[in-house]
This record gives C-alpha cells, structure tokens and sequence, in this order.
C-alpha cells in the first residue's frame, strides 16, 4: 500500500505532519477523497474536518477555511485555522458561541453582524466535530 506526505499548517504552526494512506477534506464544491497519486490540484477549504488515514490509525483536524495543495505523493494544507480533534475544549467552544450568538442578538449598528455569523457558523462546525470524536 503507498502512502502520500500530509501537511496541514496554519500561518501560526504545524498542527499536522504524517504519512497518510487516505485524505478526506471539506472542499469548496463538496467533500474530496484524496489517495497516493493523485493529480495534481489546488482547491479552496470550507470548515470542516479533515480525516487523515493511515492504515488502521485515523488523525482528524478541524479547518475553518483555507486552501489544499495536492501533488502526487504529497498534500499541503494551509489552513485559517486548524486545530486536532484531541486537541478541542468543548466548554471554550460553547463559550465563543454564546458570546458570537450575544454579539448578534444585541442588535448594535457597530456589529459586523457576516463575521459574527460566520463565527458562529465555525463554532457548530466544531462542536460537530467534537461531539464526533467523542463517541
């Protein structure tokens, strides 16, 4: 079986580095499945979660938006934000939600009410995420 080199990494860090026998990523235009010589291509991320498989271990990473590189034996994916399933605090999510969901229902002229929607609409992204990998 061959494996491809995964990289997801934000401006900030690397949140992932590994062999990978199999990539599942929330594309623009729908979910994409990405196996070792694959051709080339470079496409927009929307949140979601990518699920990073190698063999019997499964790795999974939140990305809220970016954009994936895809050559034949290697993925590079710079991501807005990315962040390991291990790695998530449900309660500090919920929190940033309320707070984006609060922001909105004050009604203020001086909110970018787009940003706080699409605050809000990463956040459930991630909680999906989350309560996924919890079961």
């Amino acid at each position: 079986m061959s494996n491809m080199k995964i990289v997801v990494a934000t401006a900030e860090r690397e949140v992932f580095s590994g062999e990978a026998t199999m990539l599942l990523a929330p594309g623009a235009e729908g979910e994409l499945g990405i196996l070792p010589g694959h051709n080339a291509l470079l496409t927009s991320l929307n949140a979601g979660e990518l699920i990073i498989t190698n063999g019997d271990e499964v790795d999974e990473v939140f990305v809220a938006g970016g954009y994936m590189e895809v050559q034949p034996n290697k993925v590079t994916v710079l991501a807005d934000v990315a962040e390991r399933a291990a790695d998530m605090d449900e309660a500090e999510i919920l929190v940033a939600q309320r707070k984006a969901e609060e922001l909105i229902a004050s009604k203020k002229d001086d909110i970018d009410f787009a940003a706080a929607e699409a605050e809000i609409a990463m956040m459930a992204a991630r909680l999906r995420m989350i309560q996924k990998y919890k079961k």
